[in-house]
């Protein structure tokens, strides 16, 4: 069997034989700068494996904005599950992206549901 690694919030790495699922996610950040510079950025992907939290599981989110000029990462781990229905559920996250060309911005997310076609 081929061992799944995956990373806790500390970035120790964990291997385990059973893969969990992920969740896409997009977004946008919020505006930064002032005047002519004043804009935002996309970013999207795929979250990281499951990471047990209580009686819940929360993921990673390591991505880079889209870029401009310049762009931003951005690492944070999302909250808990949150039930849709349907035994589905999604993940809330919010945070700030790295600070590049002398600002930073705010975003904030809700992940895509895990396996919706099943």
């Amino acid at each position: 069997m081929v061992r799944n690694c995956r990373f806790k919030w500390t970035l120790k790495k964990r291997c385990s034989k059973q893969q969990t699922h992920v969740h896409e996610f997009l977004g946008s950040t919020k505006l930064a700068e002032e005047g002519a510079d004043r804009h935002n950025h996309r970013f999207a992907g795929v979250t990281g494996q499951v990471i047990p939290k209580g009686d819940s599981h929360v993921h990673i989110i390591k991505t880079k904005t889209d870029f401009l000029n310049h762009f931003h990462r951005i690492r944070i781990i999302t909250g808990p599950a949150i039930q849709v229905g349907n035994g589905k559920h999604v993940h809330f996250a919010k945070g700030v992206t790295t600070f590049n060309d002398g600002h930073v911005h705010r975003f904030q997310l809700a992940t895509l549901i895990q396996k919706p076609l099943v």
